[in-house]
């Protein structure tokens, strides 16, 4: 019986209670400590499933928000996204070409559907694979040539780099797919126009009595 039991029972109080038991030995704990530790990894375990459960309910509904897109929407959305993945010309270093590394397979998916929105045929994208010497450089190779519909002979030689075994890498095993860097070829021109296109969001994303002070 726990002390407000016996106290409901006796209609004593807990100080009471507690000089009538203390040199009576204290009992076993409910649960041992094995079977303890195994239900709070359950628990663990239960809550887990339940958060990954609500993510993908949330990323779903999200999804569903989106809808379509316009062509123009993905021409925003394209230029926010090559603006701040993509190389940028610099006064120091002229390069006004279009050049676009990343990891994330549908970053890359969504990247040459822009290009193909702004008249960049398949045929005018040279890629390069920047992966670690531990992963499978010819099946990575043709992921990313399938993922994109650009012919392995339009890939240049990969940039590998030497794994270290010893480091704390977590990007290993079967998915992992380095990065994957796009470059279009004659795309100065179209580099300017991208330019442009980012300092237009810039000033349309001021506020009104900003835009009216330029």
């Amino acid at each position: 019986m726990t002390y407000d039991e016996i106290r409901a029972e006796l209609g004593c109080s807990k100080s009471s209670i507690s000089a009538w038991v203390r040199d009576l030995p204290k009992p076993a704990p409910r649960w041992a400590h094995v079977e303890r530790m195994q239900r709070m990894e359950e628990a663990q375990t239960r809550l887990g499933r339940e958060r990954d459960e609500e993510r993908r309910r949330l990323a779903h509904e999200a999804s569903l928000e989106v809808g379509g897109t316009s062509d123009r929407e993905l021409l925003l959305v394209g230029v926010a996204l090559y603006w701040a993945e993509g190389q940028k010309d610099k006064a120091y270093a002229r390069r006004e070409c279009i050049s676009f590394i990343n990891s994330d397979p549908q970053m890359i998916r969504v990247f040459v559907r822009w290009l193909e929105l702004l008249g960049v045929g398949r045929d005018r994208l040279r890629c390069s694979l920047h992966i670690h010497d531990s992963a499978d450089i010819t099946k990575t190779t043709r992921f990313w040539s399938d993922l994109i519909d650009v012919p392995t002979d339009q890939f240049w030689k990969p940039c590998i780099k030497k794994d270290n075994p010893g480091t704390n890498r977590l990007n290993r095993g079967e998915s992992y797919r380095g990065c994957l860097k796009i470059y279009v070829t004659n795309s100065a021109r179209l580099y300017r126009r991208i330019e442009g296109w980012w300092y237009g969001i810039v000033v349309a994303a001021r506020k009104p009595d900003q835009v009216n002070r330029t």
